[in-house]
């Protein structure tokens, strides 16, 4: 049987191959057509809002696919944008919804927001490594939490961070044997103890994320060796799996010294 590792492995040594395939198949070719097709045409919010296609593209390219019926709350993330400090998006702790705002920037483009790259092939992009994570964690959800984590690693910049997103908590407890358990406890001492056993530096350096992943799949593949693990709970909202989305925001309000 392929391990965790390996399978990850296949993936990433030649990671343009696996989504050059990726994006051939029918039903993501036909998706990207349609997006790439009909995004020019978006002036605003609003008209982003009135054609559902276009928003789920979106949404699932962000990793945000399990948020798609919180449409006002994605209304506040795009209406207010990313450039005020305050912005509903920059008060949220999970970074998802930031990058979201920034690639479809209507608060400061406005009618031109969809004219940028990162909104035309920048979002294809994103679609296309959404579908092929997907996919893999169809296999193994191991392999999965591996790849969403090496994309992800930069943008951890605390403890809260990890915190915040269940896949990439669920990566870091694995790769230090941590119960689940551990969830569960004080937020503060969570974050601390992500701060001491992590240089959080290092998830900047691609070497040493990899090193980091060969353990995690290492620690995986102890804890779930007949693959019997539910593939959907590290990548539900966080809503449904412990963290509310008011928990993001007193999160962000405790890391910034409680204001």
């Amino acid at each position: 049987m392929t391990t965790t590792y390996t399978s990850y492995k296949l993936i990433t040594a030649d990671l343009q191959t696996s989504l050059n395939r990726v994006s051939e198949q029918p039903d993501v070719k036909r998706e990207t057509e349609y997006y790439l097709s009909k995004i020019g045409g978006v002036k605003s919010v609003d008209d982003f809002f009135a054609d559902s296609r276009l928003y789920n593209y979106v949404m699932k390219a962000h990793g945000l696919e399990d948020m798609a019926y919180a449409k006002a709350f994605m209304r506040k993330v795009l209406t207010e944008g990313v450039d005020d400090k305050d912005a509903f998006a920059n008060k949220l702790t999970d970074t998802r919804y930031k990058a979201l705002a920034e690639s479809l920037n209507f608060a400061k483009y406005g009618e031109l927001a969809t004219t940028f790259e990162r909104a035309q092939k920048g979002m294809v992009d994103k679609y296309t490594r959404q579908t092929l994570e997907l996919s893999a964690g169809e296999d193994n959800t191991g392999v999965r939490l591996a790849l969403y984590f090496e994309r992800m690693a930069s943008t951890v910049t605390s403890g809260y961070s990890i915190i915040a997103d269940d896949a990439l908590a669920q990566v870091v407890r694995t790769a230090f044997q941590l119960p689940a358990e551990f969830a569960a406890t004080d937020i503060d001492r969570q974050a601390a103890y992500y701060e001491d056993v992590l240089d959080l530096e290092d998830f900047k350096d691609p070497l040493k994320v990899g090193k980091f992943l060969e353990r995690f799949t290492a620690m995986w593949e102890l804890e779930n060796p007949s693959g019997s693990y539910d593939p959907l709970t590290a990548f539900q909202p966080s809503s449904l799996t412990g963290i509310s989305t008011d928990l993001l925001l007193s999160i962000n309000n405790l890391k910034l010294g409680g204001r």
